[in-house]
């Protein structure tokens, strides 16, 4: 019943009525707290974005889009995600520009996306600009990553938002890991 009524809210905030967005946000915070928890969990001690305050800069960003063609809750979920990572990115971005080139480093997990303690850590920055050179290359392993690291969306979840199957997903996940692995450790 909650993925019904998210998709039904979601819908309404599409065609413009704003008061949607406050009856959205208690039917996907808690997830949407986990993603950025997850999220975080990588950064660096004493990091000064906490999980309620990344959860709810990138809700603003997403209900104050004017495009917004949201397919569901998975949909909203990646996408939310999406914008959690380009707002902590940005964060390092600033924080290295600050220090201009400063040796801080953001690290995340590449090993597992339902591990929060990180394994094999990377720098965000870094993993970003890989990402975007994937983009390039082929699109769907690129959205494959977010939705699944980023987003924590799981297989069959991952394949309805793509409109693939499940198999799709699960060979895409393995070839983008491996290629960001190789790209990562350069």
């Amino acid at each position: 019943m909650a993925n019904a009524e998210v998709t039904r809210i979601l819908g309404e905030l599409e065609r413009g009525r704003g008061s949607a967005a406050d009856e959205l946000l208690p039917l996907v915070y808690d997830e949407l707290r986990a993603v950025a928890a997850s999220l975080l969990a990588g950064e660096r001690a004493g990091h000064t974005l906490q999980p309620t305050a990344l959860v709810h800069e990138a809700y603003l960003r997403l209900v104050g889009e004017t495009r917004s063609n949201w397919q569901g809750r998975a949909h909203f979920l990646a996408v939310a995600a999406n914008a959690m990572r380009r707002i902590l990115v940005n964060h390092a971005r600033d924080r290295r520009a600050a220090k201009r080139g400063g040796g801080e480093w953001h690290k995340v997990s590449l090993t597992a996306v339902d591990t929060p303690a990180p394994e094999q850590e990377v720098d965000l920055v870094a993993l970003d600009d890989a990402l975007q050179r994937l983009e390039k290359m082929d699109e769907r392993l690129c959205r494959v990553v977010e939705l699944r690291f980023f987003g924590g969306l799981t297989v069959p979840e991952t394949a309805q938002v793509l409109a693939v199957s499940d198999r799709t997903v699960e060979l895409d996940w393995r070839m983008a890991r491996s290629w960001l692995f190789k790209e990562l450790s350069a």
